[in-house]
């Protein structure tokens, strides 16, 4: 097998929002990227799109499309990067739902409870056991650090009672992030969390006008939304290593929205 002098990344929920600006940073930053997302038509075509964007830049890319939270595909998916590239060495755990209906956490119904958990929780979960258990096997190639990185939510620490399915949901991978980094220590593997806040994607659209006013009164301290591109610099520092002694390091991208103050 020919194995890429490039460093190899997968990342999840890359067809569009933070996933997709992450996967272009991570091509200018030198590497290839499997882009994966939902097997749906428009997924589909939104990957094929990023893919040409990382090609443009000089990168190699590959999409393979499917539901993370079908876990027999998980080992179909790393072997498309495998079968490409030959190695592995940064998953990025991002795709993700929100709620079926926001409404009082007294009428949440079963199936959005596990919506939430099989995407948010059970799928990075079980594709963080499957890259730590690669990447041991693989060993470091060079000076590449291999990493994992979970996307998780600001409401990991700031409840939402209107969605309180997806704010468990976030809890349980925050633990799981903390979980993996301390069992992957010694083997120099790093274990990562992103914590978003308010993100301008397609996820938030339907909110917008709500929080373009809630921005403007002050609920986020520096009085913007954040960008994709505010997580892609987190994302492409811990892919590259420059966290050498930090473990299971949560980082909050939210513009200072749930710093307590009065």
């Amino acid at each position: 097998m020919t194995v890429s002098e490039r460093p190899v990344a997968l990342i999840t929920g890359a067809a569009r929002g933070i996933g997709r600006g992450c996967a272009v940073a991570l091509a200018k930053a030198g590497f290839n990227v499997l882009l994966n997302d939902r097997d749906g038509a428009e997924d589909i075509a939104l990957l094929q799109s990023a893919a040409r964007d990382i090609q443009a830049l000089g990168g190699d890319a590959e999409i393979f499309a499917c539901d993370v939270a079908d876990l027999d595909l998980h080992c179909v998916l790393f072997a498309a990067a495998l079968d490409k590239w030959g190695r592995l060495d940064v998953v990025m755990n991002n795709a993700g739902v929100s709620v079926k209906n926001r409404g009082d956490i007294l009428d949440v119904e079963v199936d959005s409870y596990d919506y939430n958990l099989s995407v948010n929780t059970r799928a990075v979960f079980f594709l963080t056991q499957r890259a730590a258990k690669y990447m041991l096997a693989q060993g470091q190639i060079g000076d590449q650090h291999r990493a994992i990185i979970n996307v998780t939510s600001c409401n990991v620490v700031a409840l939402a009672l209107n969605r309180g399915e997806y704010c468990v949901s976030k809890a349980a991978s925050s633990m799981t992030t903390k979980l993996f980094s301390l069992r992957l220590a010694e083997e120099g593997i790093g274990v990562y969390e992103i914590q978003p806040g308010i993100i301008e994607t397609e996820m938030t659209r339907p909110s917008k006008a709500k929080y373009d006013k809630l921005i403007a009164e002050g609920l986020v301290p520096m009085k913007r939304w954040g960008q994709p591109e505010d997580i892609a610099k987190y994302v492409v520092s811990m892919a590259e290593g420059q966290m050498p002694y930090s473990i299971g390091q949560a980082v909050l991208v939210d513009g200072g929205l749930t710093i307590p103050n009065f």
